[in-house]
C-alpha cells in the first residue's frame, strides 16, 4: 500500500514568493516531505517554503537545471518523487488514479499530463514527473531537464521496470502565459542552454524538437526546419518526440507557405500512437490551415475531433463558430460562439463575432450587450483594438460605454 509519506516533493525555485503558496497548498496533504532547492532568491521564497514545513537547501545556480534537480534528489527520502515547479499546481484528485500504479512492483515512472494554461493550440503535454526513487535515476539536459535518459539506460540493465501513463490532468502549468514569458525572458535562456547541449549532442531528437520549435517561434524558420528534420533522422526518438517533430515541422511549413508539406506532417502527427489530448495542437492547427484554405468541411471535422478529445476546449468551439459562419450556418455559429464564451468568458473575439451575427439577424439589444462585453475585455487586453471596435460600431448606430 502506498502511503502519502512515501511521496516526496522535489522542487527548484528562485524568487517564487507569488507562486509558491498555491503550489504547496496543492500537495501539502499528499506528500510526506517537501525538498526545495533555492537557487538565489532575494524575496521571501525560502521563508514561505520553511513555513510549509519544507526542507530548503541553497544551491549556486550554474545555468543547468539538471544539476540543480539532481542536487535536490540527494535529500529525498520517500519511495516516490513528485517533481513540480513553483508555477504549477497539482490536482490532488489524481491520486486515486495513480496510487494503484505506484503499488505495482514493476512501476518505475508514471507520466503525468500537464495542462498548459494560456496556450491556445497545444494545451496538454506529458511529462515524467512521478518516479520511484532509484540510485540510477537522475536528470540530464541543462534545459527541459528530464529523467528519461537515465530511465532508458536503467531499463536496458533491469528489464522488469515499466513506464505507465496517467490519463487525467495531474498538473496545471501557468508558466506559458504570454506576460510570464515576457517577464522571465524564457526564450533566450532556453536558447542558450539548448544550443550548448546541442553542440555536444548534435543528433539528439528531443533537443532538436525543442530548439527547432523555439527557432521557428523566434522567426528563424530555416534554422528551425533544418534542426527538426535532423531530429526525424534519429533512431532513438520516442513516439512523443516524433509527434512533436512532425507537429513543429508542419507549423514551420505553414509559415513558409509550403502547404503540401505542412499537410503531410500534420497527418503524420495526428497518426502518432500517443494519447489524444497530446495531439490537440495538431488537430487544431491542421483545422485552422484547412479553414484558411476554404476547406470548411475538413476544418469542421478537425475542430469537432478536438472537442471529442477535450469537451472543454473553448478555442475549438470558437473556431467551429468561424467555420459554421463561413459555411452560412448562422444559428450553429451563434450556438458554438456561446459555448466558447461559456467555457472561456475572457476571450473578447468570441463576444465580438457573436455580436456581429446578432446585429445581422436584427437582435439590436442583445448585440449591444455582447459588443459591450467584447469592448470591456479588449480594453483590458488591447486598448487600440477596443477603440477601433467602438468607432466601427458608431457607424452603425451603436454607442458603447467606457
Amino acid at each position: 500500500m502506498v502511503h502519502n509519506s512515501n511521496i516526496s516533493l522535489a522542487m527548484i525555485v528562485k524568487n517564487e514568493a507569488h507562486n509558491l503558496p498555491k503550489c504547496l497548498d496543492s500537495v501539502k496533504d499528499i506528500v510526506g516531505e517537501m525538498i526545495i532547492v533555492d537557487t538565489g532568491s532575494t524575496d521571501n521564497t525560502k521563508e514561505i517554503g520553511i513555513n510549509y514545513g519544507a526542507k530548503v537547501y541553497d544551491y549556486q545556480w550554474n545555468d543547468d537545471f539538471a544539476q540543480a534537480r539532481n542536487f535536490g534528489l540527494q535529500y529525498v527520502s520517500g519511495d516516490w518523487v513528485l517533481v513540480l515547479d513553483a508555477d504549477e499546481v497539482f490536482n490532488p484528485k489524481i491520486i486515486s488514479q495513480i496510487t494503484p500504479l505506484m503499488e505495482k512492483d514493476d512501476c518505475l515512472v508514471i507520466n503525468l499530463i500537464r495542462h498548459e494554461i494560456g496556450t491556445v493550440s497545444s494545451p496538454y503535454s506529458s511529462l515524467s514527473r512521478l518516479f520511484r526513487r532509484h540510485p540510477q535515476i537522475s536528470f540530464s539536459r541543462p534545459y527541459h531537464a528530464l529523467i528519461d535518459d537515465s530511465v532508458i539506460a536503467l531499463q536496458e540493465k533491469e528489464k522488469q521496470w515499466k513506464i505507465f501513463d496517467s490519463n487525467e490532468v495531474a498538473i496545471a502549468h501557468y508558466g506559458y502565459q504570454p506576460e510570464v514569458i515576457a517577464q522571465q525572458e524564457k526564450a533566450q535562456k532556453a536558447r542558450k542552454a539548448m544550443e550548448s547541449y546541442l553542440a555536444q549532442n548534435p543528433h539528439d531528437a528531443y533537443v532538436c524538437s525543442k530548439l527547432g520549435a523555439l527557432y521557428v517561434s523566434l522567426g528563424e524558420i530555416k534554422k528551425g526546419l533544418k534542426l527538426l528534420k535532423t531530429g526525424l533522422k534519429s533512431s532513438l526518438a520516442t513516439s512523443t518526440t516524433l509527434f512533436e517533430l512532425h507537429y513543429h515541422l508542419a507549423n514551420a511549413y505553414v509559415k513558409e507557405g509550403q502547404i503540401s508539406l505542412a499537410v503531410k506532417h500534420y497527418q503524420k502527427a495526428i497518426a502518432s500512437p500517443i494519447l489524444g489530448k497530446l495531439k490537440l495542437g495538431a488537430y487544431h492547427n491542421f483545422g485552422s490551415l484547412c479553414y484558411q484554405r476554404g476547406q470548411y468541411q475538413q476544418a469542421l471535422n478537425l475542430y469537432r475531433q478536438c472537442i471529442i478529445i477535450e469537451p472543454h476546449y473553448a478555442f475549438a468551439y470558437y473556431n467551429l463558430g468561424l467555420t459554421h459562419r463561413a459555411m452560412g450556418n448562422i444559428s450553429l455559429a451563434m450556438e458554438t460562439y456561446r459555448q466558447s464564451i461559456k467555457l472561456n468568458p475572457e476571450y473578447p473575439w468570441a463576444y465580438q463575432n457573436l455580436g456581429v451575427l446578432l446585429l445581422q439577424q436584427g437582435y439590436m439589444e442583445e448585440s449591444a450587450e455582447v459588443f459591450q462585453k467584447a469592448y470591456n475585455l479588449h480594453k483590458q487586453q488591447n486598448r487600440p483594438v477596443a477603440e477601433n471596435l467602438k468607432e466601427e460600431l458608431k457607424l452603425v448606430g451603436l454607442n458603447l460605454n467606457d
